[in-house]
């Protein structure tokens, strides 16, 4: 089943983020662009290289108005040690979303139950709240941060020309294309 054009549930987590926990609500997200990039747990191999790839690209999604959750079924202060530890996870700003219960990995449907950890999901919510674009990969295989950010790029776009479609590899300030009306139904 497709979680496309879902609305996100309700959550009240609690985060580590610059230094600080702070309370994240859906209400937070509501209103800008919102990325919530699931990684299974802290203290791992492959999910640093991911956080930093986002780290690194940070300022430019905050720039389109989008901001980063990065999301573990680790505590709060499970993250401030792995960013207290490692000179890697200290590079990031944005908020870490503590899971300890599974409730925003359920929600977004990658909750590994029997081990109690998230699949590599990353989720592009829309102002409103609603999934506009998700890709779940094995754990075993990172992300790319460039890539869900041309994503993202290309989801505030189609939002914003409701008309026009983004054709593979599009950047901004590429053609797009504007369907016909005899092909409209086979989007």
């Amino acid at each position: 089943m497709s979680l496309i054009n879902k609305e996100i549930g309700e959550f009240t987590v609690q985060a580590y983020a610059n230094g600080d926990f702070k309370t994240v609500t859906k209400e937070d997200v509501l209103g800008k662009w919102s990325v919530f990039f699931f990684y299974p747990a802290d203290f791992t191999f492959v999910c640093p290289t991911e956080l930093e790839d986002l780290a690194n690209k940070y300022e430019e999604f905050k720039k389109i108005g989008c901001e980063i959750y990065s999301v573990s079924c680790d505590t709060h202060f499970v993250h401030k040690a792995w960013h207290d530890a490692s000179k890697t996870i200290q590079k990031i700003q944005y908020p870490m979303l503590a899971d300890p219960t599974g409730k925003l990995a359920r929600n977004f449907d990658v909750l590994i139950e029997e081990d109690g950890v998230a699949e590599r999901g990353s989720f592009i919510v829309n102002p409103e709240g609603k999934i506009v674009a998700y890709e779940v990969i094995a754990g075993n295989v990172g992300r790319n941060a460039d890539e869900l950010f041309r994503r993202v790029q290309a989801s505030q776009f189609v939002a914003e020309h409701g008309d026009q479609v983004c054709p593979a590899k599009w950047q901004p300030g590429a053609e797009t294309l504007k369907p016909s009306l005899d092909l409209v139904g086979l989007l």
